[in-house]
């Protein structure tokens, strides 16, 4: 009897994202990915999952799951989102066995903007230039190259041993300190005043309601430029910071561009950038300049605390909001890549 997950509901922007479309950006082709790749590496970690393979991304619209089939083992990491089976309440990141017909809903909570759900195996769809990463705007990946909606089938291969009861996942990489973003400053930080430069870092910005998996706009300052707003366009790497004609910064996530136009004033570090990703619309963030040796320190100390693996615990039942939050994290590192 085989395994398949049935989309029951899914709001806006819920995909299927593995490790990113890797080799092919100098063809245009943008790697896409998860955007928080910290909790993307948290959930595949705990469901037994090779780290290859891909895992359904949640955003504020919420997903509702039916397993059909065989058991089906899943884990979930990210943001502090509300995380129930069949009505019974568990924590933000668990793991869990699904029965046939068992029920999974994960909607948004008090904090965090994307989650991920893995499961024990992988999704057995087709793969688009060696990727399940979905990219919307290319329609690339994932299934049919678009998001996920209400009637989908994701049929899985590969199962894996589930757990017999719900666990709680553990994973340090996952507390996130209340500290400022850390960025390198550059590529272009010349075609900025030093006035402006003093202003990106002294403002604490707000993230705008026109973000997305993209870029996330940020409010709080214009920023003026020295040498002009436009440049010889130059391939844009994730957490680039554009600021375009208008001073306001974009932040360029996961489904950025390949190549862009305008200076790029700082970078955010690959340690930080799931940090940002996490952030909702309103909510603030500032930014501390480190050298590009600090930001690979980070980088490299992300890596192994993540290659040491998550913790599984027994699940306590019904939980509150302040242990939630105790025990899931959203505000400081988390891209498992990135530079």
């Amino acid at each position: 009897m085989s395994a398949r997950l049935l989309v029951r509901s899914a709001g806006p922007g819920v995909t299927l994202q593995d490790a990113g479309r890797r080799g092919h950006l100098r063809f245009g082709v943008t790697p896409a990915g998860p955007m928080d790749a910290g909790a993307f590496a948290a959930a595949t970690v705990a469901a037994g999952a090779r780290p290859d393979v891909a895992a359904i991304e949640v955003s504020l619209g919420g997903v509702e799951l039916e397993a059909q089939g065989e058991a089906i083992s899943v884990a979930i990491a990210g943001g502090a989102f509300e995380v129930r089976c069949d009505g019974r309440k568990l924590p933000s990141a668990c793991a869990l066995r699904l029965e046939q017909g068992a029920r999974l809903s994960v909607r948004p909570g008090p904090a965090g903007a994307w989650c991920y759900i893995a499961v024990g195996g992988c999704f057995d769809l087709p793969k688009v230039l060696g990727s399940l990463a979905t990219h919307t705007r290319s329609q690339l990946g994932g299934l049919d190259g678009r998001a996920l909606r209400a009637g989908d089938v994701l049929p899985i291969a590969h199962l894996s041993t589930a757990p017999a009861s719900p666990q709680q996942i553990l994973a340090p990489w996952l507390a996130r300190p209340d500290a400022p973003v850390r960025v390198v400053l550059g590529p272009q930080d010349d075609y900025f005043t030093s006035r402006a430069i003093k202003s990106f870092l002294a403002t604490t910005w707000r993230v705008s309601a026109r973000s997305d998996r993209m870029a996330y706009g940020l409010e709080g300052a214009t920023l003026e430029h020295g040498k002009g707003h436009d440049i010889v366009s130059d391939g844009v790497a994730l957490g680039a910071i554009q600021v375009p004609g208008d001073g306001r910064p974009l932040v360029l996530m996961a489904d950025r561009q390949p190549t862009g136009g305008y200076p790029k004033i700082a970078n955010v570090i690959g340690a930080d950038i799931g940090a940002v990703a996490q952030l909702r619309p309103g909510q603030s963030l500032s930014f501390a300049a480190v050298s590009i040796e600090e930001a690979t320190a980070a980088r490299r100390a992300l890596r192994e605390t993540i290659a040491k693996g998550a913790q599984l615990v027994a699940a306590p039942g019904d939980l509150s909001s302040e242990f939630l939050l105790s025990q899931n994290l959203i505000g400081g590192v988390s891209d498992a890549g990135g530079g």
